[in-house]
């Protein structure tokens, strides 16, 4: 029926790093929102996204490392926040910033991040996510012009913003993440960020000091000399949502645009790195 989802519960064994693998590959694949439990995953799709072969693009699930056993039902799209109010925790970064629900006490941390994210992908919980806030939090932010392409809950550029960034714009694609972040910057009273829904084709003349991308490899590799025009003499620029395997590949093709690889963190076989111009 047009409208609903498809959950698939998957129960894992051993559950890390596996859930976060998977849900990096199911989110490629077009499954829009995950919870995270003591077993494994819930995932969602919609129900016209999803096609019979489309998990057998799914590596990890023919990993031998690995028992992943999965279970299937079609649900309603509104009941997706109640399911995730009462899975989803607050989580704590670095003891500086955490990121949580509405639903959940405030946090006595210097950036207190409140995000609702339906059926977007950022809520700092997966290695992605959290590495980047790492780096966020790292690095001096204030009066930078900001970039956060593929924002999905707005996450970044609203810690981005708490640091003093502005001006700040947020990208994404999915109509979904454009909408979502547009809620979470309201609840943060981050109103002046920018939120565009859309793709690189955006960029054409602008620039900024610091540019944040936590996406996939190869939209990564096909967007980064577009990045790379928009960033400003002496600008950071920030990556992530690629493997450890990949780390050579992306620092051949940052160098190759003039970039200086400055550092990375590596979180469950995951990396997020920092380049400068």
């Amino acid at each position: 029926m047009a409208g609903n989802y498809l959950e698939f519960q998957f129960i894992i064994e051993p559950v890390q790093p596996a859930s976060e693998i998977l849900i990096a590959e199911l989110g490629y694949l077009g499954f829009e929102s995950f919870v995270e439990n003591d077993n494994g995953i819930t995932a969602y799709i919609p129900v016209e996204e999803y096609e019979d072969d489309l998990l057998a693009n799914v590596h990890i699930l023919q990993s031998e490392e690995f028992e992943i056993n999965f279970n299937v039902n079609e649900i309603e799209r509104l009941n997706w926040n109640e399911e995730w109010e009462k899975n989803f925790t607050p989580i704590q970064v670095d003891e500086h910033c955490s990121v949580r629900a509405p639903f959940h006490p405030k946090t006595d941390v210097e950036f207190d991040i409140i995000i609702e994210p339906k059926m977007s992908f950022g809520t700092g919980h997966h290695a992605t996510t959290h590495m980047m806030i790492q780096l966020i939090l790292k690095n001096d932010w204030e009066n930078k012009s900001v970039l956060d392409m593929g924002c999905g809950t707005g996450v970044l550029a609203i810690l981005a913003a708490m640091k003093g960034a502005t001006p700040v714009d947020a990208i994404d694609i999915d109509n979904w993440c454009y909408l979502n972040t547009l809620e979470n910057i309201s609840r943060n009273d981050c109103e002046h960020i920018n939120v565009e829904e859309g793709g690189a084709e955006l960029l054409e003349g602008r620039k900024y000091d610091m540019i944040l991308a936590n996406i996939n490899r190869n939209i990564l590799l096909r967007d980064l000399p577009v990045y790379e025009k928009c960033l400003n003499e002496q600008g950071n620029i920030f990556l992530s949502g690629f493997y450890k395997r990949d780390l050579p590949v992306i620092e051949k093709a940052c160098k190759d645009l003039g970039l200086d690889f400055v550092e990375n963190i590596e979180r469950n076989d995951w990396i997020a790195a920092k380049f400068s111009r």
